[in-house]
């Protein structure tokens, strides 16, 4: 079987362990899927996951040249829908109710005055909690 980076195989799992999950791809010829490529969420116990007599399908990451197979299943996952879609900058752009994106320099003055509110908040916590840098440093001499 000769197998490259990307490939798609199917398998049987053939043994479980505390760090992975050996595949038999074909007689004499088995790869591993390391407990991170399992699935796409946090895997702790690999046997949630997978049993043993199992079929499945990953895709192959490396061949190494002493012959070891990576493989991955959970990069053959489909995405999760519980996960939050993703805002583009072009989203954001678009004031809610305006038809028109803002432009450039609108953008960048809301930016700069959000940044700026910001800056201050944080120079007045940092006073408040600390008693003031310039204060504290005219003091020690």
């Amino acid at each position: 079987m000769q197998l490259s980076e990307g490939d798609i195989v199917e398998g049987k799992v053939t043994g479980i362990t505390k760090f992975g999950a050996f595949v038999e791809l074909e007689p004499g010829v088995t790869g591993m899927v390391h407990i991170s490529e399992v699935a796409p969420t946090f895997v702790r116990e690999i046997s949630e996951h997978l049993s043993e007599g199992q079929t499945v399908r990953a895709m192959v990451l490396s061949v190494g040249e002493n012959g070891k197979i990576a493989l991955s299943i959970k990069r053959l996952a489909a995405p999760r829908k519980s996960s939050p879609p993703v805002r583009r900058d072009r989203d954001r752009a678009m004031p809610k109710g305006d038809s028109q994106p803002q432009s450039f320099e609108d953008m960048l003055s809301q930016f700069k005055q959000k940044s700026d509110e910001r800056m201050s908040d944080l120079k007045r916590t940092m006073e408040g909690k600390h008693g003031g840098y310039s204060r504290r440093r005219g003091s020690r001499g």
